[in-house]
């Protein structure tokens, strides 16, 4: 079965269309018109082993927050899409990843209870024109609309760009860990039956 899906979505702010194949292996195309966006989304791709195509434009010229927050809420969508009904999948993921002088741990529980843990410590409102606080935002979308329990944290670091750089890996470690099938696991990795 392929863990495969295409989302679109279109508001009077943002046009975002996203291809997500679960199990890639690292290729990437993204343009969101948010250059680091851009980046860290691709080193998603990367360190995550998923196949990521993704185009989005927003209302910038208000600013990018609608835009950062679009593209969460439709990578959380393909997430749950592909994810299918979760048999098999070793549903519990964890990371950590070093960048230099920082370090980031992400954990995931594909629950199908969204809820978010997120702890930052910035030091600076911006990343070159990038609003850190937007990286929530981004990670809050997500949590939310692949249903996720997920807990990101920098356990410490300098340099912003660092501190981000960590998270984005960590998240598409653990999320690659997470949605790994494992041959062990016979239907639903639940005692409830359900996800």
């Amino acid at each position: 079965m392929e863990r495969k899906a295409k989302i679109e979505r279109k508001t009077k702010e943002t046009e975002v269309w996203l291809e997500l194949n679960l199990d890639g292996s690292g290729k990437h195309g993204v343009k969101t018109s948010i250059p680091f966006l851009d980046h860290m989304l691709s080193l998603f791709s990367a360190h995550g082993l998923f196949d990521l195509k993704l185009k989005a434009r927003g209302d910038r010229k208000v600013d990018d927050h609608h835009t950062a927050e679009d593209i969460g809420i439709c990578l959380g969508n393909a997430l749950q899409k592909a994810l299918g009904g979760k048999e098999g999948i070793a549903r519990y993921g964890s990371a950590f990843v070093p960048m230099d002088e920082s370090l980031a741990s992400v954990h995931v529980d594909l629950s199908g209870r969204p809820g978010l843990v997120f702890d930052l410590p910035f030091r600076r409102r911006k990343i070159g024109d990038f609003d850190t606080e937007l990286v929530q935002e981004f990670f809050q979308a997500l949590a939310n609309n692949a249903a996720v329990t997920l807990h990101a944290k920098v356990v410490y670091g300098k340099n912003g760009h660092h501190m981000v750089e960590s998270l984005f890996k960590a998240l598409g470690r653990a999320l690659r860990q997470a949605v790994s099938r494992d041959e062990k696991i016979k239907g639903i990795p639940s005692t409830k039956g359900k996800l």
